[in-house]
């Protein structure tokens, strides 16, 4: 298997319509990889239809895209932001809306009267943004708003007014309650209970607001673009309504429908305004057409309202996919089951139909997932040819998601030709291809392939790394073998025997370590214990006054760590390419480190705030720290530290890379001077005790070296200490007069590394 360079996205994820259910995903990665893998003009398959912007970014780099979806509202999703109306006719709906009669007074009066409170500073009337709630309370407990008067603004106890307001629209609550229901379910009908039971996490205010403007929608005359346009800001009122925003925000990206401890309730003809620039600044006007309707071959999408295996023979027939493209779908309850019932609020029980499933089921787990994935890849086997390209994004991956995944593909015939992980917050970059038809020969897991694995990508590492890691490593040597499960075998016991075994290789093998606050092995990270050297060795390090802890590996053993070679790879870049934007530097980059070893965005800019500057987008080495002017200062501070020597009547020898400070033939001080931030190698290369060892180091690198002390464990055990020294202080140092040792030792001991300013001298 490959190790494929991840491929970094031009743009971040798109905080668009319903971003909070929708994978959240770079744009610029499938356009990237597209036109190494299939010609401009070809066909492409999505089978998942999970995520309208990936296909609308394969439509506009030129491919037409067959894209199956069974959610109405994923199908809505794309077709609006495929050709999303003009702003003019959002508009427009928006205002025709506004002026249509409840009564005697106008609707946008009438629905915002809802949302009206009392500015605690000033006492106008205003509109608050939002009320705050606590679970199972039958009235908020507090209000947010930003006065328009005198600009007060902020979380402010609710009044009695506005608990007042709240009883009273609850106390007309079962009629427009029994409303909502009919528009998704008969009477009879045996799954109204699951409706009322997703309708019960829409409050009575936000639900009276919903039925009634989609109530006046229902009668409105509007050409067909003012009604898409509304029914679009419809939808994100349906959104915005239920329980599901916790305050403070505790699950962004809820999977659940679970109404947390305290949550918003949102002002939603507000979040009507807001939702008109929300649509418009995510349409891209790309050729959309429902299935067999033709697209042209300039690039295009095609709607399947349903199955793959509907579609199959068809396609088979028809279309020669030549790649097959998909975010890979993780079980939401929360979105599968809200998507029923706006569906039926928009459009009628008719549009519930084909996906009241959502609306029953309670549960996914990850078997199931697992199941539903299989079925999925083994329609998708039946109609390929041999050796097609699948290109999958597995969205906030998680072991038992990348698990599922990785065994429903195996099992439905797909070989996995690469994989690409950078961070647990980023998707999973996969690769895999149609295998052959034949009888695919299946093997028992091997504990001991799995633990060298493992072994192998820590070792490779030179850190420790994220369970999420380690696991993918172990799950890496089970697709290899072709191991993940047997063809009897039900996906529930594959999944918890996979799992089983991966935690028994970390647990019972000593040569790993757990760096963890609590005792499950998929928490906290894992690395490899250190290598004790031999009884000779410690003997004769121990005679010479060195830290017997540390083995003196020769240099060609030593393994710089992960985070090292990255700031190596990145300022040898940025010294040969000055003025880099940050993509030149991820394309870079990733291709040195691919696979499980890619470097995280946060790494990468721990790096160049170290060591460069940023002009408008492009990023220079700070006139510091050009080679020739870092090389100078090594050389003052050497020169330095020889003076202060002498001054503390010291002798100074250097042995490797360390300065020796000496006194009756004894090593007093070990001194080791970084340009970098390489402390890992640094305290290698000074195998002396630590309180007697100073790593003189620039300033500007405290905060990088603060940086991969806090994300691996056992360096930052190491460091514990080692005193760290800035430049800063030596210069100060060698301007003092009257240096004593004592007076040294004080000095070195006042500037610790978290400090970024310097500090009024001890003398």
């Amino acid at each position: 298997m490959d190790s494929q360079p991840y491929i970094p996205g031009t743009k971040s994820a798109d905080p668009g319509p319903l971003s909070r259910f929708t994978p959240p995903l770079e744009e610029g990665v499938i356009s990237r990889w597209l036109p190494l893998h299939a010609d401009a003009g070809s066909w492409l398959l999505d089978p998942f239809g999970f995520s309208p912007r990936l296909v609308l970014e394969a439509a506009r780099t030129g491919y037409r895209v067959l894209v199956t979806v069974n959610n109405p509202i994923t199908r809505f999703l794309l077709e609006m932001s495929a050709t999303p109306p003009p702003e003019s006719d959002f508009k427009a709906a928006l205002a025709d809306l506004a002026v249509v009669k409840k009564g005697d007074e106008r609707l946008q009066a009438h629905l915002q009267s809802l949302y009206l409170t009392e500015c605690e500073k000033c006492e106008r009337e205003i509109q608050a943004e939002s009320f705050l709630w606590r679970k199972s309370e039958d009235a908020p407990y507090a209000r947010v708003y930003k006065c328009p008067h005198c600009e007060d603004e902020g979380e402010r106890t609710a009044t009695h007014d506005d608990i007042e307001r709240a009883k009273k629209i609850k106390s007309t609550d079962g009629l427009h309650r029994s409303r909502a229901f009919e528009r998704v379910a008969a009477l009879k009908d045996e799954d109204r209970i699951y409706a009322e039971e997703a309708i019960s996490h829409y409050l009575p205010r936000p639900l009276y607001f919903l039925t009634t403007v989609i109530n006046r929608f229902d009668s409105m005359k509007l050409s067909p673009e003012r009604k898409r346009a509304l029914s679009a800001m419809i939808l994100l009122a349906c959104d915005a309504g239920n329980t599901l925003w916790g305050h403070p925000s505790e699950r962004p990206r809820p999977k659940q429908l679970n109404i947390p401890n305290q949550f918003r309730e949102h002002n939603l003809w507000m979040m009507f305004e807001r939702g008109l620039s929300l649509w418009t600044e995510t349409g891209s006007g790309v050729a959309i057409e429902a299935w067999p309707n033709k697209i042209p071959e300039s690039g295009g999408i095609c709607i399947y309202e349903g199955r793959l295996k509907e579609l199959a023979h068809e396609v088979k027939k028809e279309i020669p996919i030549a790649a097959v493209i998909g975010s890979v779908p993780r079980p939401n309850q929360a979105f599968w089951t809200l998507s029923a019932l706006w569906a039926g609020w928009l459009w009628g029980r008719e549009a519930v139909e084909p996906f009241k499933v959502a609306l029953r089921r309670r549960r996914y787990d990850w078997a199931w997932n697992a199941t539903a994935l299989n079925a999925a890849f083994a329609r998708l086997f039946e109609l390929l040819p041999l050796g097609t390209p699948f290109f999958g994004l597995l969205p906030e991956p998680e072991p038992p998601f990348l698990t599922s995944a990785l065994t429903a593909a195996s099992a439905a015939g797909f070989d996995l030709s690469s994989l690409a992980l950078r961070t647990e917050h980023d998707p999973i970059q996969l690769v895999w291809t149609r295998g052959e038809s034949l009888k695919r020969e299946v093997n028992e897991p091997d504990l001991d392939d799995l633990r060298t694995s493992i072994h192998e990508h820590l070792r490779e590492r030179g850190e420790p790394a994220s369970y999420l890691h380690v696991h993918t490593a172990g799950l890496l040597a089970l697709v290899e073998k072709h191991a993940l499960k047997k063809k009897e075998m039900e996906f529930d016991e594959a999944l918890r025997g996979t799992n089983a075994l991966i935690q028994k290789a970390l647990s019972d093998d000593e040569r790993f370590v757990h760096f963890s606050s609590g005792e499950n092995v998929d928490t906290g990270m894992w690395g490899l214990g250190n290598v004790s050297p031999s009884r000779e060795a410690a003997e004769s390090l121990a005679q010479r006054g060195r830290d017997t802890s540390v083995p003196e590996l020769p240099r060609k053993d030593i393994t710089d760590s992960l985070s090292d070679r990255i700031e190596m790879a990145i300022v040898t870049f940025l010294q040969k390419n000055p003025d880099s934007i940050y993509l030149e530097i991820e394309d870079d980059l990733y291709p040195q480190f691919p696979g499980l070893m890619t470097p995280s965005k946060a790494m990468i800019y721990a790096v160049l705030t170290s060591y460069a500057e940023k002009d408008n987008s492009a990023w220079r080495l700070r006139p510091e720290d050009v080679a020739n002017s870092r090389r100078n200062e090594l050389n003052t501070i050497t020169a330095m530290l020889d003076v202060i020597s002498k001054r503390l009547d010291y002798t100074t020898r250097k042995e490797d890379k360390n300065y020796l400070w000496e006194t009756d033939n004894k090593v007093a001080r070990a001194i080791y001077i970084l340009a970098s931030a390489l402390i890992g190698r640094a305290i290698i290369e000074t195998p002396y005790p630590p309180e007697l060892t100073i790593i003189v180091i620039p300033g500007g690198r405290a905060g990088l070296i603060q940086y991969k002390a806090q994300r691996d464990p056992s360096l930052a055990a190491r460091m514990k200490n080692y005193r760290l020294v800035k430049y800063r202080l030596l210069r100060t140092l060698f301007e003092v007069p009257v240096l004593t040792r004592e007076t040294f030792d004080e000095q070195i001991a006042s500037d610790p590394l978290e400090k970024s300013k310097s500090q009024m001298m001890m003398f």
